[in-house]
């Protein structure tokens, strides 16, 4: 585990190849909010499913799932497109 994973927080690595920091349990849109990040959002309860992201693999809706803790410290994003939203 790293420094800043043992600490609570998690290093983010964004679709752009940009990073930054989140405590872990820090909601989704907030940590995107403050890496200039911009994660498309619907309905805001997690049924509509605008607002999915993969992390490390693992599709979580933004707009009702917290930042995970990581092993190695660090989690990767990706962001699906829907031509509907």
């Amino acid at each position: 585990m790293t420094a800043m994973g043992s600490q609570g927080a998690v290093t983010i690595q964004w679709p752009d190849g940009q990073l930054s920091f989140a405590p872990v349990g820090q909601d989704w849109l907030t940590a995107a909010a403050i890496a200039g990040m911009a994660i498309p959002t619907g309905c805001l309860g997690g049924s509509c499913g605008a607002c999915e992201i993969e992390v490390n693999g693992e599709t979580q809706r933004a707009c009702i799932s917290q930042v995970p803790a990581s092993l190695d410290g660090t989690l990767r994003v990706e962001m699906g497109s829907d031509p509907y939203w």
